[in-house]
C-alpha cells in the first residue's frame, strides 16, 4: 500500500484512484484512460467517498475480495454513490447509465419494472440482499426491453441480427465463442428468417440452464461418460426433472448439430455450448501464466530431475537398438577404395547382421555396449532437458512457435555438432507436431501414440543427417595402413566425394533410419512414461499429451499477475473483470475523441 500510495495529508498516505486502479492494480494501462470509469472502479474501496483510498478502507476492502459473493459486494458498492448502505434509483440510473451497454440500447427508466422496485415515486432504497436480486432480474427486464424496441411492427418477431445485437450486448456472460458464431446459423436452421418472442426465450432459458442439461446428460449417459445421447434420450432424461421444454431441447440439439454432434449431443458440444464459469479462464492461457510465475529454483530443480529421467531413456533406448546402431557403423566405416583385399566384407545392413551374428555370436552383436551407455546416457538427457528447458522460456499462451522448436531442438549439444545440431532441430519439432496431431479430444495423448510419434519423427531426421554421421563417424575411427586418412571435416568432405562419390555419404541411411527412428521412440516413451509415472510438480508445463487437460481452470489456482498483489488483490482485476460480465456493467475504458 505505502509503496504506491502518493497523497500524504494531516500525516496520511493515501492512494489516488489512478494509483489504486492503475498503478496498483494494472488495469487500464493506455495512457488515453478513462478518468471516469477510473474514479469509479476505485470508488468500490473509497468508503468515506473523499476520492481517495486509506489504509484501513485498502484492508476493508480486501476482505471483501475474500468473500464468496464478491462479485455482487463489489457491484453493490460500485452504485453505493452515497456510502450509505443503500441504493437509491437515482445511484442504479446514474452508474448504468455510463456503461457501454445502456449507450448502446437505452434502457426504459419509466418501465413498470422500475416502479416495482422502487416504488411509483422511486423513492424506495435497496438494502445488499434487495440489490443482488434487483441486479440479476435487471438484465432480464432489459433484454425485454430490446426485443420490445426492435419489433418495430408489433408482431412479437425481431430480425436474426437484431437478436444476435441484444444477446452481445446485454447477455454476454451467457454466450461461448462457437455459440456467438452460431447464433445467426441455429435461427436459420430452424427454417426462420426472424426470431419470435417465444424462442428468445427459450434460448435465454437454455443457455441460463446449461448446468442443469450437464446434469441430465450426466443421468443418461452415466456419471464420468463421454458417449453420445440423441435427443429422445435426453428428453426422456428431461421429463424427469420437468424444467426444460421441449422447445429447449429443441434449441440445444439444433447448437450441438452446428458444433459437430451430428444429432447428438456430448460432453463436448456442452461445453462449446455452457458459458464460462465465473471466474475461471481458458487452461491454455492458465497454464502459462503458471510457468511465468514460479521461482527460478523451481526451474532449476525441474532441469535437474529431466536430466536423471533422460539418462535413463537415453540408455534403455540405446539399449533397445544397439545392434542396428554396430551395423551402421560398420558399413559407414567400410571404404570402396584404398582398401587392403578381404576388407569389403558386407554387402548391406541384413549381410552384415547375420556375419556378425554367425562369426562373433549373440554377443557380438552389443560389443561396445557399455561405453556407448556411458556416452549416450548424458547426450540424450542433455537433449531432452534443454529441449523442454528452451520450450518452456520461448512458449506464448500455451503455444510454441517454429522458431522456438527449431531453436529448442538445435540446444541439443554435444561435440558433434554438425550432425546433431540439424538432427535435433529436425527431429523435436516433428515429433512434437506429430505428437500433438495425435492427441485426443482433451489433449491426452496415450503411450503407444507417443511412440509412434517418436518413431516417425526420427525417419526425416536420421536420413537427412546420414552425410554428417558418415563425415562423423570417418574422422572418429583410426585410419589403417593404406586407407584414405583426413585432416577435418572439409578435407574429410572432399576426399570422400572424390574417391568413393556422392553415394558414399549415404552409406548406412536405411540402417540408420531403423536404428535413430525406434531409438527415439523408445527414448521418448521410456522419458515421458516416467513422468507420469513419478509425476513430480515443479510449477512447469507437462509434457504435450501427458495429462487429460481440463477446458478451464479458476482464477484463485493462478499467481498473481503481480507479486505485489497479496491476499484479496490476486482476485481484484478477475473480480472486476467478472462484474463487467455478468451484470453488463462494461464501462467505457478510453476518453471519448475530442
Amino acid at each position: 500500500f505505502f509503496q504506491y500510495a502518493s497523497v500524504e495529508k494531516d500525516g496520511e498516505v493515501f492512494m489516488t484512484p489512478s494509483d489504486f486502479i492503475r498503478s496498483y492494480l494494472l488495469m487500464l494501462p493506455n495512457e488515453n484512460y478513462n478518468k471516469t470509469t477510473v474514479n469509479l472502479l476505485a470508488s468500490v474501496a473509497d468508503y468515506t467517498g473523499d476520492g481517495l483510498i486509506s489504509w484501513p478502507e485498502f484492508q476493508a476492502f480486501e476482505a471483501v475480495l475474500n468473500l464468496p459473493d464478491s462479485l455482487y459486494h463489489v457491484a453493490f458498492q460500485m452504485f453505493d454513490i452515497n456510502c450509505n448502505g443503500k441504493i437509491a434509483f437515482d445511484e442504479v440510473k446514474s452508474i448504468f447509465s455510463k456503461t457501454n451497454c445502456h449507450q448502446h440500447i437505452p434502457f426504459n427508466w419509466d418501465c413498470d419494472f422500475i416502479k416495482l422496485h422502487f416504488g411509483s415515486t422511486k423513492e424506495n432504497t435497496l438494502n445488499y440482499f434487495e440489490f443482488t436480486q434487483f441486479l440479476q432480474d435487471l438484465q432480464v427486464e432489459h433484454a425485454l426491453q430490446a426485443f420490445k424496441r426492435f419489433d418495430t411492427n408489433g408482431k412479437g418477431f425481431i430480425k436474426a441480427l437484431a437478436f444476435r445485437d441484444i444477446m452481445e450486448t446485454i447477455r454476454p456472460h451467457l454466450l461461448t465463442e462457437p455459440v456467438k458464431e452460431k447464433l445467426v446459423a441455429v435461427v436459420s436452421g430452424s427454417g426462420q428468417q426472424s426470431v419470435s418472442f417465444t424462442y428468445f426465450q427459450a434460448i435465454n432459458s437454455l443457455l441460463k440452464n446449461m448446468e442443469l442439461v450437464k446434469k441430465i446428460y450426466e443421468t443418461v449417459a452415466g456419471k464420468g461418460q463421454n458417449k453420445p445421447v440423441t435427443k429422445e434420450e435426453f428428453l426422456l432424461g428431461a421429463q424427469r426433472v420437468s424444467r426444460l421444454t421441449p422447445l429447449e431441447v429443441d434449441v440445444l440439439f439444433q447448437l450441438s448439430d452446428l458444433c459437430g454432434g451430428k444429432g447428438h449431443i456430448t460432453t463436448k458440444t456442452i461445453d462449446m455450448i455452457a458459458p464460462l464459469e465465473e471466474g475461471s479462464m481458458p487452461y491454455s492461457i492458465a497454464t502459462q501464466q503458471q510457468v511465468e510465475g514460479r521461482p527460478i529454483f523451481l526451474a532449476i530443480m525441474e532441469s535437474a530431475y529431466r536430466f536423471v529421467l533422460g539418462m535413463v531413456a537415453g540408455g534403455i533406448g540405446a539399449t533397445a537398438v544397439y545392434p542396428i546402431d554396430l551395423v551402421k557403423t560398420r558399413l559407414q566405416n567400410q571404404r570402396s577404395t584404398g582398401s587392403y583385399v578381404g576388407e569389403l566384407m558386407y554387402r548391406n545392413s541384413l549381410d552384415c547382421f547375420f556375419k556378425v551374428l554367425r562369426h562373433e555370436g549373440f554377443q557380438g552383436l552389443y560389443r561396445g555396449l557399455i561405453p556407448q551407455l556411458v556416452g549416450v546416457g548424458p547426450e540424450k538427457a542433455i537433449k531432452l532437458t534443454m529441449n523442454d528447458y528452451v520450450r518452456d522460456q520461448v512458449r506464448r499462451d500455451g503455444k510454441v512457435p517454429l522458431w522456438g522448436q527449431l531453436l529448442a531442438g538445435g540446444c541439443g549439444i554435444r561435440a558433434c555438432l554438425l550432425r546433431d545440431i540439424p538432427f535435433s532441430a529436425i527431429y523435436f519439432p516433428a515429433y512434437s507436431n506429430i505428437k500433438e496431431a495425435l492427441a485426443s479430444e482433451d489433449g491426452h495423448v496415450s503411450p503407444w501414440k507417443v511412440l509412434l510419434a517418436g518413431t516417425l519423427a526420427g525417419a526425416p531426421a536420421a536420413s537427412l543427417t546420414t552425410p554428417a554421421d558418415v563425415v562423423k563417424t570417418r574422422l572418429q575411427v583410426k585410419t589403417r595402413t593404406g586407407q584414405t586418412g583426413y585432416k577435418g571435416l572439409i578435407d574429410c568432405f572432399k576426399k570422400v566425394y572424390a574417391e568413393e562419390g556422392f553415394a558414399a555419404f549415404w552409406k548406412g541411411a536405411p540402417a540408420r533410419v531403423f536404428r535413430s527412428s525406434p531409438q527415439f521412440g523408445i527414448t521418448l516413451l521410456t522419458y515421458e512414461l516416467l513422468q507420469r509415472f513419478f509425476d513430480k510438480d515443479f510449477g512447469g508445463s507437462k509434457p504435450i499429451g501427458s495429462t487429460h487437460k481440463p477446458k478451464y481452470i479458476h482464477v484463485s489456482d493462478l499467481p498473481p499477475i503481480s507479486p505485489d498483489h497479496v491476499g484479496g488483490f490476486r482476485l481484484a482485476a478477475a473480480t472486476f473483470a467478472g462484474v463487467e460480465r455478468k451484470f453488463g456493467l462494461v464501462l467505457p475504458r478510453f476518453e471519448p475523441a475530442p
